[in-house]
């Protein structure tokens, strides 16, 4: 069962992003901003970055989204747009980035949800999300003293999951080994 929820979940409708989903996302933030790139390097080829950098204003975060783009890509690496599916689009990421209930449909974009719960898990499967971002597992800086999963339930909810799972929240290779996560997303670990 604890593999079942990430990568043999069977898909109604295998789409070519779900199948291409990486294994590894670096997850921006204002406080890892500055080694981004240097991140980018040392990322396994074939990695993603969901890029929040929600602190920015718009042309400064284009503009920031731009550079990350061209080292994502040097790198073989995915790049997520958290945003709609048409920002996306325009901004030329591989995917969007939201809450289930505000996922929009995309031609040829992943489109990745965030949840925290059942009822989010719920959401990201009735809105056909490619993968679905569980968290936090662990406790993070990102969120101190917030109320974590842990193991056991994080495995039980993403159990509900019919979309590849990624956990998020206090993750290292270390734990995600530990959790037979074949996916995870990480600020601080991969920074």
């Amino acid at each position: 069962m604890a593999r079942c929820y990430s990568g043999c979940v069977p898909n109604r409708q295998p789409s070519r992003s779900r199948s291409a989903l990486p294994p590894i996302w670096l997850v921006s933030d204002a406080r890892n901003d500055a080694g981004l790139e240097a991140a980018l390097r040392r990322l396994p080829r074939g990695s993603g970055l969901i890029f929040r950098h929600y602190h920015l204003p718009e042309p400064a975060r284009r503009a920031r989204f731009r550079a990350l783009r061209h080292a994502a890509r040097r790198g073989g690496h995915a790049i997520v747009l958290a945003g709609s599916a048409a920002m996306a689009r325009r901004w030329r990421a591989d995917g969007a980035y939201a809450a289930p209930g505000r996922l929009t449909r995309g031609p040829a974009l992943a489109r990745l949800a965030t949840a925290h719960g059942l009822r989010e898990i719920g959401q990201a499967n009735r809105a056909r999300a490619d993968a679905v971002l569980l968290s936090p597992v662990f406790p993070t800086r990102s969120h101190p003293g917030a109320r974590v999963l842990g193991p056991a339930r994080f495995r039980l909810i993403a159990a509900r999951s019919r979309v590849p799972v990624i956990a998020l929240g206090g993750m290292t290779a270390r734990r995600a080994r530990h959790l037979h996560a074949a996916r995870w997303a990480a600020i601080d670990a991969l920074s």
